[in-house]
């Protein structure tokens, strides 16, 4: 395969990873919706930041770890549902009311850098994804280490461009999703809705 052939091959398949509705695109879709692009940003770039933590181990080949270590896949899954379970209680049993710049809850002084990043780094799905998937996209002759790199940031590049899109396309109806019942309701069905990811994470398998 070329270099521009495995450009071309893995930027496809990131699209259409990207595109695929999951756990990231509900946490900034609900960020974006109840506190605000500035905030759902800081999400999507912690998000980024854990693509960029996975690369660095399977560069360094100590996410090869998780592909045939049944205890660290273990570990790691249950930290991560357990995580996710956590924020979705959080969400269910104490959701928002309303939403202003300068409001001062515990909501609004979220760390959403952490959580976006946590909930990457947590799920080990991602580093079986980036093991098994990005050798793939390699070619011959060249080094490993810094094409990881270089198929991660395109990853993170698309990833980021469809954060940009999804928190944009939020402030079309940012008068609607700012009241107090809508953002009760999000914040209800958003918390739902990872405990749902928490359960499939806990209960998978590689």
């Amino acid at each position: 395969m070329s270099v521009t052939d495995s450009l071309l091959a893995f930027s496809f398949a990131a699209l259409l990873l990207t595109l695929t509705p999951g756990l990231d695109t509900a946490l900034i879709l609900r960020t974006a919706c109840a506190e605000g692009g500035k905030k759902a940003f800081q999400a999507a770039l912690g998000i980024d930041a854990g693509c960029f933590i996975w690369g660095a181990l399977v560069a360094l080949e100590v996410g090869a770890l998780l592909a045939w270590s049944e205890l660290a896949y273990t570990l790691l899954k249950i930290c991560g549902a357990a995580y996710l379970g956590w924020l979705g209680l959080q969400l269910l049993m104490r959701p928002r009311s309303s939403f202003t710049e300068n409001d001062d809850t515990p909501a609004s002084r979220s760390n959403w850098f952490i959580k976006g990043m946590l909930g990457n780094v947590l799920n080990p799905k991602m580093g079986i994804f980036y093991v098994s998937f990005l050798p793939q996209f390699i070619p011959a002759g060249h080094s490993p280490f810094i094409w990881t790199f270089i198929l991660v940031s395109i990853h993170v590049l698309i990833g980021t461009l469809w954060s940009v899109t999804l928190i944009l396309s939020t402030q079309l109806a940012s008068g609607l999703l700012k009241k107090k019942r809508v953002i009760m309701a999000m914040d209800r069905a958003t918390g739902g809705l990872f405990l749902c990811f928490a359960a499939r994470l806990a209960f998978s398998h590689r």
